[in-house]
């Protein structure tokens, strides 16, 4: 059984499916073929298992397939040429549609070319990862990284739709369905603590991929950002506030050069300095942040920062955050579970005191 979330966007409102069986599902990809010209973009790891599926459902053959390197280290400009080279090869004008299979680094990356080919196509996310089905499938970012830092070129591009079959959970590594549940913690932490409480009482069944667990953690997660981005789709107000340890976590990324760190573990450590810096500055009980950081363990994250990430390194990071501002840093903050907020002019020795904290 499945579950269809809408994202309600006026004209450009899409539905996000969740549910097992949605690749071998004939009725909805019936739906979803293509008008014109179509590019599959998938990676290494998920090309081979899931690939031909997708193609033969979109009625494309296997030319139609873009393959590149897995890894965050491919969501580069670089690989976006390769995007359009490929979209070029195929004669791919505005009735074009790509698709992206794979985790969150292939939905932005095929999502940013998506956005940028001939100003703009249609774009579907078949994301096959927790945390892409949870959060980087939903909402239209797009983006490539550039050596000083994560997401720093990008574009808002919805998609059409959004096809998260579980059933590719059966595959994912432990870290990787990790690293999702970091995703979904977050929810939790900026808006829900009924989620939270749901979250402590389920966590060895989502650890163990019980569907029914992993299906409604999935669409909560989805609900939630649905409401959201319905809200405030170029991220002038509430949206922010997805970004939840995500200064902190991106310049783990950065300063690691986008090789070990997985995302879901730098937001969890970016999480749990949230909460120390709202603890330091006075704003949020530090028993909230405790009880943060005892659920991301449950679930195998780290909640510590690697001690070689020098603080001013990982400063130098935050500057380039989208969300900075001339009168200084600002963060997502919170007064406690499920009581997020922006926060603006944070001095940089009291970020300097959450990253010793934590």
């Amino acid at each position: 059984m499945s579950r269809r979330i809408e994202v309600a966007l006026g004209e450009r409102a899409y539905p996000v499916v969740v549910g097992a069986g949605l690749l071998g599902d004939d009725g909805l990809w019936r739906s979803l073929r293509p008008a014109g010209p179509c590019l599959v973009v998938s990676d290494g790891n998920v090309a081979p298992r899931y690939g031909a599926a997708v193609l033969q459902r979109l009625g494309l053959e296997a030319d139609a397939l873009h393959v590149v390197p897995a890894g965050e280290a491919s969501k580069t400009l670089e690989r976006c040429a390769g995007i359009f080279s490929a979209l070029a090869a195929r004669r791919a004008t505005r009735d074009a549609t790509v698709v992206a299979l794979g985790g969150g680094m292939v939905g932005d990356l095929a999502g940013f070319a998506a956005a940028c080919w001939m100003r703009g196509v249609r774009l579907l996310q078949v994301p096959t990862t927790l945390l892409s089905m949870v959060d980087s499938s939903v909402g239209g970012k797009t983006a490539v990284n550039l050596p000083e830092g994560k997401n720093l070129v990008g574009a808002f591009h919805q998609p059409a739709a959004v096809v998260a079959d579980t059933d590719t959970l059966a595959t994912l590594p432990d870290r990787e369905l990790a690293s999702g549940l970091a995703e979904v913690v977050k929810y939790a932490a900026i808006a829900d603590p009924d989620l939270m409480a749901w979250l402590e009482r389920h966590a060895e069944a989502l650890l163990a991929r019980e569907p029914a667990a992993l299906s409604e953690a999935i669409a909560a997660s989805v609900g939630h950002k649905a409401a959201i981005v319905a809200r405030d789709e170029r991220e002038r107000g509430d949206r922010a506030l997805l970004n939840f340890g995500h200064t902190f976590g991106h310049a783990i990324e950065a300063e690691d050069g986008y090789r070990h760190w997985l995302h879901g573990e730098a937001v969890a450590v970016g999480m749990v300095q949230a909460a120390r810096l709202s603890a330091f500055l006075g704003l949020a009980p530090a028993g909230d942040g405790e009880r943060l950081a005892a659920l991301l363990a449950r679930f195998g994250l780290p909640v510590r920062g690697d001690p070689a990430m020098a603080p001013d390194a990982l400063l130098g990071h935050m500057r380039l955050d989208k969300k900075a501002q001339a009168d200084g840093l600002r963060f997502v903050l919170w007064r406690g579970v499920g009581q997020a907020r922006v926060v603006g002019g944070v001095t940089e020795d009291a970020v300097r005191a959450a990253l010793a904290a934590a």
